[in-house]
């Protein structure tokens, strides 16, 4: 089971119980938050994505989003901080989201907020996705 496939199937239990579930990939929802800058709607796209029950943000650091990116999904996180939940998915440490978001205070001002009140899961061992690879291509054990 993988990061993705865990928070999916979260996701799946709390819109069975009754709640709200948005699931988006990191990359897409800083664009989408960046687009409603540009177009003057942030504040209401903000108010959009923070309503929901739980949020799920896939892929946290598959592409650096930096610090234009980092202070929109500062504001995003700093809105449901307390209020509602937020998944995050990722590969990269906490230690390493400065890089991600091109700004280590803003990642420090996140990673505060996201990891108040939180449980880390995480999950070693080898990808699901290269099970089917003979053992020497997989590169690790």
């Amino acid at each position: 089971m993988g990061k993705t496939h865990l928070a999916v199937a979260i996701g799946i239990e709390a819109v069975r119980a009754g709640r709200e579930v948005r699931f988006m990939d990191c990359a897409r929802l800083v664009e989408d938050l960046q687009d409603a800058q540009a177009r003057g709607i942030l504040k209401k796209r903000l108010k959009y994505h923070a309503h929901s029950k739980l949020l799920v943000i896939d892929e946290l650091g598959y592409l650096d989003i930096g610090e234009g990116g980092a202070d929109l999904l500062f504001q995003l996180i700093s809105t449901r901080y307390e209020q509602r939940s937020t998944i995050i998915t990722t590969n990269v440490g906490i230690g390493g989201w400065g890089r991600v978001f091109g700004d280590d205070v803003a990642a420090s001002a996140i990673a505060d907020r996201v990891c108040h009140h939180c449980h880390v899961i995480k999950i070693t061992g080898r990808s699901y996705r290269l099970k089917d690879l003979p053992r020497e291509r997989r590169g690790t054990e």
